[in-house]
C-alpha cells in the first residue's frame, strides 16, 4: 500500500482549520489537556466569530468522532430542519428557476434568500452539546473562552473573509454578500465601512454583542439558545418580520447520532456521514473508481480526469434522484454501493459513454471545517455552515442566522422538497479513513456541491498516489457537478485540449485553488501530518512531542 513520502516533526496531537485564530484556539485547548472534541468545539466557536458568513451558532453541521478509549465511532448530526409552519407548496407559485450554479433556487422577490423566511431551525449548538457530553474533558465554559475574547477584543479581516464580503453572485441568481451584510442595522455596524462598502483586509471587527451571547451560552449551556433569552430574541425578531421559525421549533430540536456510512477502498475503510449528509456521494465514487487502475492513467491526465469526472457525474445524478431526508425518502444505499451497480457504472465509463448531468444541488459553498487528533488517539472531523447566509442578525445578539431554506426545492414531490421538520441533503462530509481498526486520516472540506469532489481527490491523492496531506490538498483539482468539466488554472492547457478532443466542454477557472477547500491530517504509524488548502488562510498546528 502507498504511504506518504514524508511527515512533519513528531507531535502527539494536531488540529487544522482554515482560520488562524481558530486553529490557535483549538491548539490551546489541546495543550490544556482537552480532548480532540474539546479542541474542535473551541475552534468551531472561534470560527463563528472570525468567519461570520461561513458558520456560527445560528448554523448547522455534521461531525464524525472515533474514540479508541471506548471504541465509540459515531456521526453527530446537527443538520437544520424546516420550521413546523412550512408546507410543500408554500413557494411553488413564486418559483422562477434553479440558480445557475446549482446552489439553491430563485424565487420571485428573493423571498427565501434574504430575510427571516430563509431561516431553518439551527442545529449546530445541539450537536456541540451532544459531542461535549459524550467526549469532552474540559469544562464547557473553557471551550467558549477564546471565541468570547476574539469577539470582545476584535479581529482583523483576513484575505478570504474580505473576498467573501465582496462576492457578488448576481450572475447565479443570488444577492451580493454586501446586501446580506447590510440587511440589518447590526450587520451594517459590524461589517460595513462608513461609506457602506464591506470591510477590507486589515479592518478591525469588534462584536461585544456576540461576546455577551457566547458568555451566556458558556454560563447557562445551549438551553440559553433553544429555550432561554437568546431564543426569545430570535423568535421576537421572527414575529416582527414575518419569519417562519417558532419557539417550538427551537425547543424541540435535538441532535441525532448515527452509525457512519462505510465502504472499502483498496483495502482501507473509508467512513463518512450517512444521508442526509453527503457521505453517500464520496462512497459511491470510491466504489466505482476502485475498479480502475488510476495510477496507470497518470495523475490529472485527460484520461484520468475523464474517468474520475464520469464517476462524479454518476454519483451526483444518483444523489439528485434518490437522496433526501431518510425520514421522508428511504435512500437505496445498498443498491448504490453494491458490487453489481459499481461494476455497471465502471463498464459505462469504460465504454466511453458520457453521463448527462444538468446540476448537482447542495448547501452553500461558504462553509468551514476543522479536523483534530489528540494524544489519546481520538480523531474528529467537523464541517459546519450557515448554508446560504440569511443576513439576519437578531438585534443585540451579534450572530447571523442560517438561510438554509434556500436549499429546499420549492417544487413539491421531489426528494429535496419542503416539508415541516425535514432535513435537506447537505454536501458536508467529514471523513475518516482506517487501516483495520486504526485511523490513518481525518479530512473535511467546505465548498457546497464541490465538497464531495474535493474530498474524493484528496483521498485519491493520498491513497492511490502516496501524497502527503499537504500535497494532497494542494494538488490541482477539477470538478464535474454538471455536464461541464471545471478545471483549476494549474491544469495544463494540453490536458484541456485532450478532454475537449474527447467531446467534453471544459471550463477553466481563473483560480489556482478552486473547488472547495479540503483540510486534513494523516496518522501513518501515529506520525501526524496536516494539510491546509492554500486558498484559505489557515494552517495545521501540532501539540506535544
Amino acid at each position: 500500500m502507498s504511504r506518504p513520502a514524508r511527515t512533519v516533526a513528531a507531535c502527539s496531537a494536531m488540529i487544522v482549520a482554515p482560520q488562524p485564530e481558530a486553529v490557535e484556539a483549538g491548539q490551546g485547548i489541546l495543550a490544556a489537556g482537552g480532548s480532540a472534541v474539546d479542541a474542535v468545539l473551541g475552534c468551531a466557536f472561534a470560527q463563528g466569530v472570525v468567519d461570520p458568513l461561513m458558520c456560527g451558532i445560528g448554523g448547522l453541521g455534521s461531525m464524525q468522532v472515533f474514540d479508541p478509549s471506548t471504541g465509540s465511532h459515531v456521526v453527530l448530526d446537527g443538520l437544520s430542519t424546516c420550521p413546523a409552519g412550512c408546507t410543500p407548496s408554500m413557494w411553488q407559485a413564486v418559483f422562477e428557476r434553479e440558480c445557475a450554479d446549482g446552489y439553491g433556487y430563485v424565487l420571485a422577490g428573493a423571498v427565501n434568500e434574504l430575510g427571516r423566511s430563509a431561516v431553518t431551525t439551527p442545529g449546530v449548538l445541539r450537536l456541540f452539546e451532544a459531542a461535549h457530553d459524550r467526549f469532552g474533558r474540559l469544562r464547557w465554559a473553557e471551550l467558549l473562552a477564546p471565541a468570547i475574547e476574539y469577539a470582545r477584543s476584535g479581529w482583523a479581516v483576513r484575505p478570504h473573509v474580505a473576498g467573501v464580503f465582496a462576492t457578488n453572485e448576481a450572475a447565479y441568481g443570488r444577492l451580493p454578500y454586501s446586501a446580506k451584510l447590510a440587511a440589518t442595522a447590526d450587520g451594517r455596524a459590524l461589517y460595513l465601512r462608513p461609506d457602506g462598502s464591506p470591510k477590507r483586509v486589515g479592518d478591525l471587527v469588534r462584536n461585544p454583542d456576540l461576546a455577551a451571547t457566547l458568555s451566556e451560552i458558556a454560563r447557562d449551556g445551549v438551553e440559553a439558545f433553544y429555550s432561554g433569552r437568546i431564543g426569545e430574541r430570535i423568535v421576537a425578531d421572527m414575529r416582527v418580520h414575518g419569519g417562519l421559525l417558532s419557539q417550538q421549533d427551537l425547543a424541540g430540536f435535538r441532535a441525532r447520532v448515527h452509525a457512519p456510512l462505510e465502504v472499502s477502498y483498496r483495502g482501507r475503510r473509508v467512513s463518512a456521514p450517512p444521508p442526509p449528509a453527503g457521505g453517500i456521494v464520496v462512497a459511491e465514487m470510491l466504489r466505482i473508481l476502485e475498479r480502475f487502475d488510476l495510477t496507470a492513467l497518470g495523475h490529472n491526465t485527460a484520461d484520468y480526469i475523464r474517468v474520475v469526472a464520469e464517476a462524479m457525474k454518476i454519483a451526483g445524478g444518483d444523489k439528485e434522484t434518490h437522496i433526501g431526508d431518510p425520514d421522508f425518502v428511504a435512500p437505496p444505499l445498498a443498491m448504490l454501493l453494491s458490487d453489481d451497480y459499481a461494476e455497471a457504472c465502471a463498464a459505462r465509463i469504460r465504454s466511453g459513454r458520457k453521463t448527462a448531468l444538468s446540476r448537482v444541488g447542495g448547501d452553500g459553498r461558504h462553509t468551514t471545517t476543522v479536523s483534530c487528533v489528540d494524544a489519546s488517539g481520538m480523531v474528529v472531523s467537523l464541517t459546519h455552515t450557515l448554508g446560504v447566509p440569511s443576513g439576519v442578525i437578531p438585534p443585540g445578539t451579534g450572530f447571523m442566522l442560517n438561510g438554509a431554506m434556500n436549499w429546499y426545492d420549492p417544487r413539491p414531490g421531489r426528494a429535496g422538497s419542503i416539508a415541516a421538520g425535514k432535513r435537506r441533503f447537505s454536501s458536508m462530509s467529514p471523513t475518516l479513513v482506517f487501516e483495520g481498526g486504526t485511523p490513518v486520516m481525518t479530512l473535511g472540506a467546505p465548498g457546497g456541491a464541490w465538497i464531495g469532489v474535493a474530498i474524493l481527490q484528496a483521498l485519491l491523492n493520498v491513497l492511490d498516489w502516496g501524497m502527503t496531506m499537504q500535497e494532497a490538498v494542494s494538488a490541482p483539482r477539477f470538478s464535474a457537478t454538471t455536464d461541464v468539466i471545471d478545471i483549476s488554472n494549474r491544469i495544463p492547457r494540453r490536458v484541456q485540449r485532450g478532454l475537449e478532443g474527447l467531446g467534453y466542454e471544459v471550463r477553466r477557472s481563473p483560480l489556482s485553488y478552486p473547488f472547495a477547500a479540503p483540510h486534513g491530517i494523516t496518522l501513518w504509524d501515529r506520525r501526524l501530518e496536516g494539510g491546509a488548502d492554500p486558498q484559505r488562510d489557515g494552517y495545521a498546528a501540532g501539540v506535544g512531542g
